[in-house]
């Protein structure tokens, strides 16, 4: 299909869905204001409750800010603390900056990263990384700009959780039980310590944040003045605002990519993730729970087609939860593209083809339900689909929105056949950590898998004392899992994101969207319409 610039109806359209969402807001104009095009609400931008890939970059680099965070060079380095190891590595020394107030004025002090780390490993509050945190013995306020937090064991390295658990003001939560944080009223109506303090939110319209004049210059003071976060939640809308000039970014389909190019207002960021696809199956459920029918299914799909044809080639097709671009990256043999060979080995598992095509073994058919996120265009689901039924598999297709996707994919029944999910990743460790969670309930990646093997490699994980132990240890786990295919991992995604060029940024690396954007600056200029 070719594209050229959005018809007058497909304009109509955004101003229909967005209404007001898109006007600007009071204060600065459009010269001093950048709007960025997000696909879905935040919801929430409280660093112990949201998921969004998005409000978590909105937490770290706009509106609060975290112990350490990482550079260029994927290394950590000090954000809202120093901080120095003692007793062997199983102590952290946290040393806070003194000139970094929250919003309202308060000083940002020790007790509020005391607050944070203990609702963080709170159970009621079940933050998503509370499992990271699973090995923190005790926390000490030393004083007021000083914490000590020890840990159970020696640490190989810094630990990833803080940097990407922002700090949270304990004031601000007087009161609130920690059963109450999911629903507490700041989780819309945030107060922050970051380069950007809230202003406005409108549920599936808009998160507004003005630069904050007092935060400290050595931090990097933003040049922009205004950041509205824009809730676009169809991709021809979203195209349309970002070729009209009412948006400043928005993420792209690679479909569209081309067309961007050819604007020259606009440029096109194709930038690495850590952030996997994959087709999880219910081990828990037949046929599931045998390895030959996963090994037979992960061979009937080809994932060279589906990054060509699903992603316009933004995508490197994976073996493995590990993308090659992280430095622990272990090559596995994986498995090829063969139908033949896929047919082969189900028939050896006993299942033989029925009249209408589809297996059967002891009058069951080789049929299942496939859950995914999203209400419009499946192409992936649909490719999945189509090569899982050249071997003989019925796959019916059910889409569902996130909350409840996410619900039934990560609720203790796990009440699913398989699903097809992407799964970002935490820099450093906490993508491979999230990948390889098959021990206890909680991230999608292997629900109910056990293996003796990968357990020990898991006790062998949480038991390094070094760095070089802990990559051995995670680069045996990929081993082991490259047999046993509890999930049929797909592909390593790209970023895709169309740019104005009034905006002056470079382009997004692995550290996230938003990791230099108190350095972007805004080239004044009439408005496009």
């Amino acid at each position: 299909m070719r594209y050229s610039r959005p018809p007058k109806l497909l304009a109509s359209t955004l101003w229909l869905a967005w209404g007001v969402a898109c006007s600007p807001p009071a204060g600065p104009g459009r010269d001093a204001t950048v709007f960025y095009a997000s696909g879905a609400d935040l919801q929430s931008i409280n660093p112990l409750v949201a998921v969004h890939p998005l409000a978590k970059a909105v937490q770290k680099h706009l509106l609060f800010q975290t112990l350490a965070t990482y550079d260029v060079r994927l290394q950590p380095v000090p954000r809202l603390a120093s901080w120095e190891w003692e007793d062997g590595r199983r102590a952290l020394v946290f040393h806070l900056r003194s000139d970094v107030r929250w919003h309202d004025g308060v000083p940002t002090r020790a007790a509020d990263v005391v607050w944070t780390l203990t609702m963080a490993r709170h159970p009621e509050v079940a933050y998503p990384r509370a499992r990271d945190l699973a090995t923190v013995e005790q926390m000490a306020l030393v004083d007021s700009l000083t914490v000590r937090v020890r840990f159970d064991h020696v640490q190989p390295t810094f630990p990833d959780v803080f940097t990407d658990l922002a700090i949270l003001p304990a004031h601000r939560f007087e009161g609130v039980p920690p059963q109450e944080i999911r629903r507490a009223a700041f989780n819309t109506a945030p107060v922050g310590n970051g380069p950007f303090a809230f202003v406005e939110y409108r549920p599936n319209q808009r998160w507004v944040f003005r630069r904050f004049e007092d935060f400290p210059v050595s931090l990097g003071r933003p040049a922009i003045e205004r950041f509205v976060i824009a809730v676009v939640d169809e991709p021809s809308t979203k195209l349309a605002a970002l070729t009209s000039g009412e948006v400043d970014f928005a993420g792209i389909t690679a479909a569209h990519a081309g067309f961007v190019r050819r604007d020259p207002a606009l440029r096109v960021f194709d930038y690495p993730m850590i952030f996997s696809y994959a087709l999880v199956w219910n081990v828990r459920r037949e046929p599931f729970d045998d390895v030959r029918v996963r090994r037979a299914l992960t061979m009937a799909l080809d994932r060279q087609a589906i990054v060509a044809a699903a992603l316009y080639g933004f995508g490197t097709p994976a073996d493995g939860p590990v993308p090659p671009e992280h430095p622990w990256f272990e090559p596995v043999a994986g498995v090829g593209h063969g139908v033949v060979a896929a047919r082969s080995l189900l028939e050896a598992a006993g299942w033989e083809t029925g009249s209408d095509g589809i297996r059967r073994r002891r009058g069951r058919r080789l049929a299942f339900q496939l859950l995914t996120v999203g209400s419009g265009d499946n192409v992936l689901e649909q490719m999945i689909q189509a090569q899982l039924r050249s071997v003989g598999a019925a796959v019916t297709i059910r889409q569902l929105e996130l909350t409840s996707f996410l619900a039934t994919a990560q609720g203790e029944a796990r009440n699913f056949d398989a699903l097809v999910t992407g799964i970002p990743g935490d820099l450093a460790l906490g993508h491979v950590a999230a990948m390889f969670d098959g021990v206890t309930p909680g991230p999608l990646a292997y629900p109910g898998y056990r293996s003796a093997q990968f357990d020990a490699a898991m006790e062998a994980v949480r038991g390094a004392e070094t760095e070089d132990a802990l990559e051995a240890a995670w680069r045996t786990a990929q081993r082991i899992l490259d047999g046993e295919f509890p999930t049929t991992w797909l592909y390593h995604a790209r970023g895709v994101q169309g740019a104005n060029n009034r905006i002056r940024s470079e382009p997004p690396d692995l550290r996230g969207e938003l990791a230099g954007v108190t350095e972007w600056e805004i080239e004044k200029g009439p408005r496009r319409r």
